[in-house]
């Protein structure tokens, strides 16, 4: 074989271990940062960060955004927490139809009968105990035997958050030691004591048994309650679909008096012990980017909160600067680590602040006018203008965060898919959705709007929208079906 020698030219894509950090850092929440520069503040000695007035300068020094971003400001504004839905009690017996019939309000939150003192002593206890807490102190204060009071005390033990009993009394006895004979009518009248305690309707099996204590504890003059804890016993699913025909004939009254059960029932606690569910502030939303109209332009400019300040530790540079032999070679390695470190997080918010200028100018109608102004938008859009890769915007939008006059969003909220027009544009989705809500938040409770009228509306307004995308829309907002929503 005869040997011969030849060049080639070839491009490759090489992952060096700085890229990999930017790319990795430019995925991670504020949160996830924080914990990410711990564990490599611990790991380097070379690298420190430092707080006040001081560190702000360091880190900015060679922070310099695209011209055509925003100057970063600082932003004294405080995180703001999640909002968290309350969750459904599918378990208790009920469902989604029974739970969105009784979510409208309880005696126990503000606006309910019993909210009138807002300095009210059981706000104040259920801010600063347990459930469990709650009941004992309550258990003690009762005329009960050592046995009575143990056995109570098992049954607290078995509820839930929710203030429901989630074994049944025959698996409690037999989960008891043999030897103490527990019988389960013994557990029967403990129950009973305990679904005496406050608040009512606790220690209750499943929804009715809960919505049936809280009407039973409510005082014998109350309008109609006998009619209401008939409905609670025996005609949840009624009421939970709204047959009022049915209701009607089998309560043998007219829709005055069965408006007033309804009212009656709806007002009470689905989840007596969601008072003492204590929702610690260890989870916020911790927003990178503010949005604010100055001189009438929207802009975006960086949350000086959450840039983390750091710098080469000063000690560790003096030794490098006086010794470069072998021996500090390591150090040598940790300082070349700590620059990366600095150099990507500048480039990572320096990258966030220019993506979300971007997205603020092109939904600059939905800061002026809300939702219904959104417009259709896409990663490319804003790759292309930025000179990025898409995937690079996908990274920035997810998880971050944008305080704005109307609240705290994720960047990627601000995309969506679009539905065509008949003057050949297009509408944004969020945008359809916010004129669902504000429609049904409009119509007639009598005569609730169909999905098919809701499209009606909007194809006479130029949106052309199938009857099904109307559907999944409705039930991505949680707005039940039009015979859910009819009421008397």
């Amino acid at each position: 074989m005869k040997q011969s020698l030849q060049l080639k030219f070839s491009q490759n894509l090489a992952l060096t271990p700085q890229l990999q950090q930017s790319i990795k850092l430019l995925q991670l929440s504020s949160q996830e940062l924080n914990q990410e520069l711990e564990s490599l503040l611990q790991a380097n000695p070379l690298l420190e960060r430092i707080d006040g007035p001081d560190g702000a300068a360091e880190i900015s020094e060679s922070y310099s955004p695209a011209p055509d971003a925003a100057v970063s400001a600082p932003a004294s504004e405080a995180p703001a927490p999640a909002s968290e839905e309350l969750p459904r009690i599918d378990e208790f017996g009920g469902g989604d139809d029974y739970y969105e019939s009784f979510q409208g309000g309880s005696r126990w939150e503000e606006g309910g009968a019993n909210s009138e003192d807002d300095n009210d002593f059981s706000f104040q206890e259920a801010a600063n105990l347990t459930l469990r807490e709650h009941l004992l102190s309550q258990i003690k204060l009762l005329p009960l035997s050592e046995r009575d009071q143990t056995l109570a005390m098992v049954l607290v033990d078995a509820i839930n958050d929710d203030g429901y009993l989630e074994q049944s009394l025959e698996e409690l006895a037999e989960l008891l030691p043999e030897e103490l004979e527990i019988d389960p009518l013994e557990l029967e009248t403990a129950l009973k004591h305990i679904q005496n305690l406050d608040p009512p309707g606790i220690g209750a099996r499943n929804l009715a048994e809960c919505l049936t204590l809280q009407l039973r504890a409510l005082p014998a003059e109350t309008p109609f309650v006998e009619l209401a804890i008939k409905v609670a016993e025996q005609h949840l699913p009624l009421l939970a679909s709204r047959d009022y025909t049915r209701l009607r004939k089998l309560l043998h009254c007219d829709d005055d008096v069965l408006k007033s059960v309804q009212q009656l029932v709806t007002q009470l606690n689905p989840r007596p012990g969601g008072e003492f569910s204590h929702i610690t502030s260890d989870h916020y939303i911790q927003h990178e980017i503010v949005v604010k109209k100055i001189k009438g332009i929207w802009v975006a400019s960086l949350n000086d909160e959450v840039v983390p300040k750091l710098r080469i530790n000063q000690l560790y540079a003096g030794i490098l600067k006086r010794n470069r032999d072998s021996s500090s070679q390591y150090l040598m390695s940790q300082m070349q680590e700590a620059k990366w470190m600095i150099k990507n997080i500048q480039q990572r918010f320096s990258t966030i602040l220019r993506v979300s200028q971007a997205i603020v100018d092109r939904q600059r109608n939905f800061f002026e006018h809300g939702e219904v102004a959104m417009r259709p938008l896409v990663l490319r859009e804003i790759a292309d203008e930025l000179g990025l890769h898409e995937s690079t915007v996908s990274r920035v939008t997810t998880r971050k965060h944008m305080l704005t006059p109307r609240g705290v969003y994720e960047l990627k909220y601000f995309f969506g898919s679009h539905v065509a027009t008949e003057s050949g544009g297009a509408c944004s989705a969020t945008a359809i959705r916010a004129l669902i809500k504000q429609m049904v938040s409009e119509e007639n409770p009598k005569k609730p709007l169909s999905d098919n009228q809701i499209t009606d509306i909007l194809s006479k307004q130029g949106i052309v929208v199938a009857r099904r995308t109307i559907a999944k829309y409705r039930e991505s907002l949680q707005i039940p079906a039009a015979n859910q929503r009819k009421s008397l």
